[in-house]
């Protein structure tokens, strides 16, 4: 299925209690090349947001959504376990889709959402936030496609927040992130997605995981709040961390890329620079970040790029990579709930 240069694409939300929706639906009411038409959730205060921000009709079921607006493509915006059945559903239907990362909540729904895409010849992307940080993209074009820091050796991200709703996340994604069923897991899941994609964009899909995760800190959930996922490569190694419970943004949010010849540093979100160091310039030095392209700048732009020219999604949104990074998910939670071994004492 493709749609012209010129043709107006018709989006639907399906589900709106993943809050990074409330994002990308603006960045789709921003445009003049696309409509949000609808939105679907069985949450009545979010119908509500969406029909006041963005003077759409809502539905209780996304069935109903589908059998009355024409269509072009679908925004998933729920639970990770859902998100997959409802790609599957849209792929079906031959609309093409938008799923928040971690794309599933494991490596099987993962594939099921690709070969439905696959027998239905539609286009399947992944969002994720950091994918649209034009440090973060320049460090990448850096390392893969100009060799500055030589072999890499060490991929590095930490995501950290103190809380869900504490961050000012609504109570509806908190609801099922914390949710082991809905979610795959708790802050694993959530957080170490985000060290794991970018590991396998840069050295490729390791060949060993493991992984240590606990509930440290929050007594009023079951999921695990803090994780570290390590992954082994020939010649690499990848690490992967995870807080619900860190306050302040030390150390968050900041990619570490190390090479034979240098490192980078990714400075906190998009705005932070961009920092090379190397044996004459131990301390780091800024690494100019141009504006990125205009089917850069953002999820909507790339993904009606995309669907537009038939082009590959960036590797981050390419599904077959994030369905390569929920597997080390699940190899990372079968490491943390495997025995530990035990250290003796002095």
């Amino acid at each position: 299925m493709s749609t012209s240069q010129s043709e107006n694409v018709r989006i639907a939300a399906l589900g709106l209690d993943h809050d990074h929706v409330w994002t990308v639906a603006a960045e789709i009411h921003a445009r003049d090349d696309a409509t949000l038409v609808a939105a679907a959730d069985h949450d009545q205060e979010l119908r509500a947001r969406a029909e006041a921000q963005f003077g759409v009709p809502t539905y209780s079921d996304h069935r109903e959504l589908l059998e009355r607006e024409e269509l072009d493509a679908v925004y998933i915006y729920t639970n990770n376990r859902a998100s997959a059945e409802l790609a599957i559903e849209a792929a079906s239907l031959g609309l093409h889709a938008l799923v928040e990362k971690p794309m599933a909540a494991n490596r099987p729904d993962a594939e099921r959402m690709i070969a439905a895409s696959r027998q239905n010849h539609t286009r399947l992307m992944i969002n994720w936030p950091f994918a649209w940080w034009p440090n973060l993209q320049r460090a990448i074009e850096l390392v893969l496609g100009e060799d500055s820091v030589g072999r890499l050796w060490q991929v590095k991200y930490r995501a950290a927040h103190e809380g869900i709703v504490t961050m000012g996340h609504s109570r509806q994604f908190a609801d099922w992130v914390e949710d082991a069923e809905r979610a795959g897991g708790g802050a694993l899941v959530d957080y170490c997605c985000y060290g794991a994609v970018l590991a396998r964009v840069l050295l490729g899909q390791p060949d060993a995981v493991c992984a240590l995760a606990g509930n440290f800190c929050r007594d009023d959930i079951e999921v695990e709040d803090n994780a570290v996922i390590l992954m082994r490569y020939p010649r690499a190694m990848a690490m992967a961390e995870a807080s619900w419970t860190q306050h302040g943004k030390i150390g968050a949010y900041a990619p570490l890329l190390y090479g034979e010849r240098g490192s980078l540093l990714v400075g906190p979100r998009a705005d932070g620079g961009l920092l090379r160091a190397d044996l004459e310039n131990p301390a780091g030095i800024e690494i100019s970040v141009p504006a990125p392209p205009a089917h850069l700048k953002n999820a909507t732009a790339h993904f009606l790029w995309g669907i537009r020219t038939g082009a590959p999604f960036t590797a981050l949104c390419d599904p077959e990579v994030c369905r390569d990074a929920t597997a080390i998910l699940d190899a990372g939670l079968a490491s943390a709930d495997s025995s530990s071994v035990l250290v003796e004492a002095g």
